[in-house]
């Protein structure tokens, strides 16, 4: 039976500093910020998830969002290389750490860039988001590591958010889901439902009808309710501060077997 692990990272001292581009800065309540990624960290326990806590990185601000720095596709890690230069130190502890779970490792190289939540899997389509912080070689280099594999891998513009993620995540039936004013192709899916807040485009797949989502969207969580899913809400305002949300904070490994 294949385990389900998550990688996450403790957000650090100097997470106020946390890079912001398409929002405004807010002021960090870095101690609640610790509590939020505390109780994130016990719902996915909660849900069957093994965590693996990466080390941390308390020089590099966005360190928390551990989803950035690697690519998990069947057993193979790549390792990515952000479009935004003060992260690539981020990626040296996750590397070890997907080492050590037995992953076989893969590199994203100059000039290619590549953020980990610009990549949507359902099954073995991968949609890569191309926008600020990946590059055309970088979506280049992600087809030749996983396509060899069976995957499907297809770019989709990006451009009114930080990530393709912080646009569209997808439920467990793929339908992929969005707030339409912050989606730049609606039609490049081929199931898509929008929904009513920008928060409710983010959900964390727990297993069965489970769904982790922020506690900002009540409304998409009602709707998805209705629709016979579970909602598991936590709040991680301080996060979305810095353009964060439920999938950034984590990395899920499905298929590794234990």
């Amino acid at each position: 039976m294949p385990s389900k692990k998550a990688l996450v990272r403790r957000p650090g001292p100097r997470l106020a500093e946390g890079l912001v581009t398409h929002v405004e800065r807010e002021k960090v309540d870095v101690d609640l910020a610790l509590e939020q990624w505390e109780a994130y960290v016990e719902a996915l326990r909660a849900h069957g998830w093994e965590t693996v806590e990466v080390d941390p990185e308390d020089d590099c601000p966005d360190s928390v969002f551990v989803e950035d720095t690697v690519v998990m596709y069947k057993n193979v890690a790549l390792i990515a290389r952000s479009g935004a230069e003060s992260r690539r130190e981020e990626t040296i502890g996750v590397e070890e750490a997907v080492a050590r779970l037995g992953c076989s490792v893969n590199w994203i190289w100059e000039p290619g860039t590549l953020d980990g939540g610009d990549v949507l899997k359902i099954d073995d389509t991968i949609y890569v988001g191309r926008g600020g912080r990946t590059n055309a070689a970088g979506v280049q280099q992600l087809r030749a590591a996983f396509e060899p594999l069976g995957a499907r891998v297809v770019a989709v513009p990006v451009s009114k958010v930080l990530h393709l993620k912080s646009a569209v995540t997808a439920l467990p039936d793929g339908t992929v889901i969005g707030h339409i004013p912050k989606v730049d192709r609606p039609a490049l899916f081929p199931r898509f439902l929008s929904v009513p807040e920008e928060a409710g485009a983010h959900v964390v797949l727990l297993g069965g009808p489970k769904l982790l989502m922020a506690a900002s969207a009540p409304k998409t969580a009602e709707l998805l309710t209705d629709l016979g899913f579970e909602p598991v809400v936590v709040d991680i305002s301080e996060f979305e501060k810095l353009e964060g949300c439920v999938t950034c904070l984590s990395v899920r490994l499905r298929d590794l077997y234990a």
